[in-house]
């Protein structure tokens, strides 16, 4: 399938590794012409040094996207550098604290900020571009723990917040011809990641939480969120607004460890 998307301009945050690299490369096979944002120049460097080797370009942009005023301009500069903005993924994400009690008031502002508020400060500061695109369109990675709680509160929260958010945006940004849309990956496996780490600490265990919770026996992969996300952001989906899409192999249970605290 010819995903239209050869040309069209894309900044993805948190891309300089796992799910949101995935994404930008997927977005850059497809033809797109990708900017990428992190806060850490070494890793981006090194995400850019990668996709370099498979013969993508992508233009780095450095940013601590819990910095509105900064994401702005990096908005801004995407757009202005690129000539436009046509698609926008609001992946990066993160958490403080653990479980209500073990958590603080600045951990939950620090959790819904960047995991929420980025991605409607992202959204935001590209509208002009994407309503100008005609086909413009932001997608927000949400989370499996957004909808099936056993993570950290803060964090399944503003997950839950990040998937409702896609309905909120998709209906005022209808008029400005802009599809706002959610994914939700579930566990996912790579080199470098929180489960390949557990799986060296604990292989047993590790492969009794595949057994008792992956339906599929196995994960899903980066290139099955990367496609997935790619048709979101894609023409082909144009009639897909407001959406919460999971990528998570029918997963039960969303992490192996005990519930908080």
């Amino acid at each position: 399938m010819d995903l239209r998307l050869t040309g069209r301009r894309a900044l993805v945050t948190g891309a300089s590794r796992g799910i949101g690299l995935a994404i930008a490369r997927g977005l850059a096979r497809e033809g797109a012409v990708v900017s990428i944002a992190a806060r850490n120049a070494d890793g981006l460097a090194e995400a850019v040094d990668l996709l370099a080797r498979d013969g993508l370009e992508v233009h780095p942009y450095v940013v601590d996207v819990s910095d509105p005023a900064a994401l702005e301009e990096t908005v801004t500069r995407s757009a202005t550098e690129r000539e436009g903005l046509d698609l926008l993924v609001a992946n990066a994400g993160s958490s403080r604290g653990g479980g209500l009690q073990a958590s603080t008031a600045d951990d939950w502002m620090f959790t819904l900020g960047v995991n929420v508020v980025h991605a409607a400060t992202a959204i935001r500061a590209a509208v002009p571009w994407l309503s100008a695109s005609g086909n413009g369109a932001a997608l927000v990675i949400g989370s499996i723990s957004g909808w099936k709680p056993r993570a950290s509160s803060s964090y399944a929260v503003s997950k839950a917040a990040a998937i409702h958010l896609a309905p909120a945006l998709a209906v005022e940004l209808a008029r400005e011809r802009i599809r706002v849309n959610t994914l939700s990956p579930g566990s996912v496996q790579f080199e470098g990641g929180r489960w390949a780490r557990t799986q060296a600490a604990d292989p047993e265990a590790h492969a009794r939480f595949v057994a008792e919770n992956l339906p599929g026996g196995r994960f899903v992969t980066l290139e099955e969120v990367a496609d997935a996300a790619c048709f979101l952001l894609s023409p082909r989906a144009g009639g897909i607004n407001g959406a919460h899409v999971a990528v998570d192999g029918a997963q039960d249970r969303p992490t192996d460890r005990p519930v908080y605290p």
